[in-house]
C-alpha cells in the first residue's frame, strides 16, 4: 500500500488544495478518471462560452436595425465554432502534464473507490491493475454529472447530455431541431446556441417557469424573449414517452394542469435535467461517510465529512453547482489544513451571498 500526505480525487477545483499542499512539501496522490480539468473546463462553463460568444453576436446583430444600421443575416459558421470550442477543451490536457512533473506527485488516471476510511483502491483506465493507497487527508471533487430521467423510450431512442455532447456525439453540423428536457442554466443556454446556429429548438420544462431559481420578472423576460426568437417553449409539462418514427425522435408530453397531451417529433434530443453526485464508483458504503438521501455528500461549514480527515467540494457536496463555489470551497480547505495558526484563525463556508449567471440572450 503506497502511503501519501494527501489524496486528492478529481482535478476540478480541488487541484487548489493540491498546490497549496506541493508548496509545503507534502506527498500528493492525484487521481482523475475523465479529463483534467473537471466539468467546468471540459464540458460545462469554457467550451459553452466560446459558443455563446458566438451566439451572442448574432443574436445583436439582429437588433442593430434598432439603432440605425442596417447588415445582412447573421449565420454561425459551425466548422469554425467547433475548432475554437474543442481547441478550448484540449488545452486543459497540459494539466496532467504539470501536475506529473512534480517528483512528490503521483498522478493516477483512474476511478478511486474506498476500501475502508482512509483506504483507496485506484482502477487504472488501462486496465493495468489496482493500486491501493492511503493517506490521512483525503479530498473529494468528484464532481457531479447529467441527471437523466427515467422515461420510457428515450435510452432505446438515444439522447445528448453535456458529457456526451462534447464527447463523441458532438454534431458535425448544426441538428435540424433538437429538443431540450430541462430549461436550469444549462438548457436554456443550449437553447440558445442551438437556436442561433439555425436549429429548430423546443424546450421541454417540467416546471411552470423558465429558470425557475432565477426571480420571476427574470423568468417571465426570458420566456418572452425566446418566444420572439421562435423558440418553442412547453412549460408545466411531464414527458411521458420518447419513441421512433420515420426516423425523428418523438417526444411525447402531457400538460401538468390540463393532461393535453403534445407530441415534438425532432431529430436529437438533449437532457438538461439536473445533475447527479459522481459517487456511485466511491463505494462511500465502505466509509463513515454521510450523505443526503440523493447521495450528496455532507458536510459541515468547513467542507468536512462525516469522517476526521476527509473533506468534499464542489459539485459532490449538494451546493450550487459553479466552479468559483468549488474554488471558494478549495480556498477555504487549503487555508484551514495548511495556513492557519490556530483554529480561532480557521475559515468557514457561506453561500447566502452566492454570485450567480445564466449565460442567454439577453
Amino acid at each position: 500500500m503506497k502511503q501519501y500526505d494527501i489524496i486528492v480525487v478529481g482535478t476540478g477545483g480541488a487541484t487548489i488544495v493540491a498546490d497549496a499542499a506541493l508548496k509545503k512539501g507534502l506527498k500528493v496522490a492525484i487521481i482523475e478518471k475523465g479529463k483534467f480539468g473537471g466539468t467546468c473546463l471540459t464540458r460545462g462553463c469554457i467550451p459553452t462560452k466560446v459558443m455563446v460568444t458566438a451566439a451572442n453576436a448574432i443574436q445583436e446583430t439582429k437588433e442593430f436595425k434598432k439603432i440605425g444600421v442596417n447588415v445582412g443575416p447573421a449565420t454561425m459558421d459551425w466548422h469554425t465554432v467547433s475548432k475554437r470550442t474543442w481547441h478550448k477543451i484540449d488545452e486543459s490536457a497540459g494539466i496532467y502534464d504539470y501536475y506529473n512533473a512534480y517528483d512528490n506527485v503521483d498522478v493516477y488516471r483512474g476511478a478511486a473507490s474506498f476500501v475502508s476510511d482512509k483506504v483507496m483502491n485506484i482502477h487504472l483506465n488501462d486496465g493495468s491493475g489496482i493500486v491501493e493507497i492511503t493517506a490521512p487527508t483525503i479530498i473529494l471533487g468528484t464532481g457531479g454529472y447529467s441527471n437523466v430521467p427515467n422515461v420510457p423510450g428515450l435510452q432505446e431512442a438515444g439522447f445528448l447530455t453535456s458529457e456526451s455532447l462534447f464527447g463523441d456525439k458532438f454534431p458535425k453540423q448544426p441538428y435540424k431541431s433538437l429538443a431540450v428536457l430541462g430549461a436550469g442554466p444549462i438548457g436554456v443556454e443550449f437553447a440558445h446556441v442551438f437556436d442561433s446556429a439555425g436549429t429548430k429548438v423546443t424546450i421541454l420544462q417540467h416546471n411552470v417557469r423558465l429558470v425557475p431559481k432565477e426571480d420571476a420578472d427574470i423568468s417571465e423576460h426570458l420566456l418572452n424573449n425566446y418566444r420572439e426568437r421562435g423558440i418553442n417553449v412547453l412549460l408545466n409539462q411531464d414527458t411521458v414517452e420518447i419513441r421512433q418514427k420515420d426516423g425523428l425522435k418523438v417526444v411525447v408530453t402531457k400538460d401538468r394542469t390540463t393532461g393535453e397531451i403534445t407530441e415534438t417529433k425532432v431529430e436529437e434530443i438533449l437532457v438538461a435535467a439536473g445533475i447527479r453526485p459522481a459517487v456511485e464508483e466511491l463505494h462511500l458504503e465502505n466509509t463513515g461517510i454521510e450523505t443526503w438521501p440523493k447521495g450528496w455528500i455532507k458536510t459541515n461549514e468547513f467542507l468536512e465529512t462525516s469522517v476526521d480527515g476527509i473533506y468534499a467540494l464542489g459539485d459532490v457536496n449538494g451546493e450550487p453547482a459553479f466552479r468559483h463555489r468549488a474554488n471558494y470551497e478549495a480556498d477555504i480547505i487549503a487555508h484551514n489544513l495548511f495556513y492557519a495558526t490556530s483554529e480561532d484563525d480557521y475559515r468557514w463556508a457561506r453561500y447566502d451571498t452566492l454570485p450567480k449567471v445564466t449565460f442567454s440572450y439577453p
